[in-house]
């Protein structure tokens, strides 16, 4: 039941105090606030960068060969090697936990290779690769016109083209129509079958995915004379296996295969990309430990302010108690007099700086989302309506245990002497 009495009195206290009970309960509405906005601001990064990884196939391994460190089978260290079209068949063969194999070759060589594209008098360069259709489901995009590659193109090996976004902005005008018409790349004519626009910002492999152009991997090879050489693999474990697993047996296949010490970890270069989203995943992890370590610090210190200032109104109103022990008031009354003036402090200035927080959070969310930006450092930056709980609860449990030393006090006053005390 609601005792009005005993909120007045609460009232009159921390009036009487007004000004140590405001500086007092900033420090809890700082702790709380600084608390959400750090755990809000990681959470707006974490959601950015995962964002920008949602569409690729995380459970991936890209490998690429190097010049070899040390001498094997009678070859010396040094020797470059390249993979080739049979590796494709013993890599399938030989694992079984593989899911999606993609070869890749890009013309120039390199993975930061450019070169020229022309349409009419309008040219640019462009990285140009060779891919099969199951790059797309590895490092998907998005079609804004056409189609992607297809296997019919590389049985056939298809003088046909997939743009990036940028590519066509540069080649054609917006009113004109770019499916059906042709480029020419280190002059040889293409016909463009589809255009993309890219949906992962945060990986990319080989290039700004834009500014690329896909052709059929065996049109690649043939046109530009790289025989049977593959520039790299991009291979997905199955979902019960660990890309690691994969990414093992694929390099002692082709370390066999290639005459390449089995011992050399320079020769055979590749990307664990599961391994990288599990290190991204528990720097953010550790993040979010450190921010609640330094949030209920930061708490912390606001809650022993509160207990500090409740030990003064307790000393202040020793005669008051002395009295109401004296008409019959029970230990338990007093301490909960004492315990809930310590709560409904706590409690109201953290529950200010929650509602701040939150507020403030929600506001960089919208303006974020009003300023178009397509890869923003953050994104959708705020709290879990769980997490909110959680503080509250953190403010109310260390407002009752700020609460508790001045209660004690408050109890061992005898009512003789505090009727005395002026």
């Amino acid at each position: 039941m609601f005792d009005l009495d005993k909120w007045q009195e609460i009232f009159a206290a921390l009036k009487k105090n007004k000004m140590r009970t405001f500086l007092t309960a900033f420090g809890v509405f700082w702790g709380i606030f600084m608390l959400l906005i750090m755990l809000g601001s990681g959470r707006g990064l974490q959601n950015a960068v995962f964002e920008g990884m949602k569409d690729f196939a995380t459970n991936s391994v890209f490998m690429w060969t190097q010049p070899t460190t040390e001498p094997y089978a009678g070859y010396p260290r040094g020797r470059m090697v390249f993979f080739r079209n049979s590796d494709v068949e013993a890599l399938q063969a030989g694992i079984p936990e593989i899911e999606l194999l993609a070869p890749r070759l890009q013309a120039g060589g390199g993975t930061s290779s450019v070169n020229s594209v022309v349409r009419g008098l309008q040219s640019g360069e462009f990285t140009i690769n060779g891919d099969y259709p199951e790059w797309n489901q590895i490092d998907p995009v998005r079609m804004n016109e056409g189609r992607f590659l297809n296997h019919l193109d590389l049985e056939r090996k298809r003088k046909v083209v997939v743009i990036g976004d940028a590519v066509r902005e540069y080649l054609f005008e917006d009113d004109e129509e770019a499916l059906g018409d042709h480029i020419r790349i280190n002059g040889v004519y293409f016909q463009v079958v589809g255009v993309f626009s890219p949906l992962n910002s945060n990986i990319g492999f080989g290039g700004d995915k834009a500014e690329s152009v896909f052709i059929p991997f065996t049109t690649l090879q043939q046109v530009y004379n790289y025989g049977d050489r593959v520039g790299w693999f991009a291979i997905t474990a199955k979902d019960d296996v660990p890309a690691g697993v994969v990414e093992q047996k694929a390099k002692e296949i082709l370390k066999r295969r290639h005459q390449i010490a089995p011992h050399d970890e320079y020769a055979i270069a590749g990307v664990n990309l599961e391994e990288e989203f599990n290190k991204v995943t528990g720097l953010f992890l550790g993040i979010d430990v450190l921010v609640w370590i330094v949030g209920i610090g930061t708490l912390l210190a606001g809650v022993i302010g509160i207990s500090n200032i409740m030990l003064i109104v307790v000393k202040e109103r020793t005669s008051e108690i002395g009295i109401q022990r004296a008409l019959g008031a029970t230990p338990r009354k007093i301490i909960n007099q004492v315990i809930t003036e310590s709560v409904f402090l706590t409690t109201v200035a953290g529950y200010f700086g929650l509602v701040l927080a939150v507020f403030l959070l929600e506001l960089v969310s919208n303006a974020i989302a009003a300023s178009g930006d397509p890869n923003p450092a953050f994104l959708n930056p705020g709290v879990e309506f769980n997490t909110a709980i959680i503080a509250l609860m953190i403010l109310i449990v260390s407002g009752a245990m700020a609460g508790l030393m001045p209660a004690k006090r408050a109890v061992n006053i005898k009512p003789i002497d505090a009727l005395r005390d002026e």
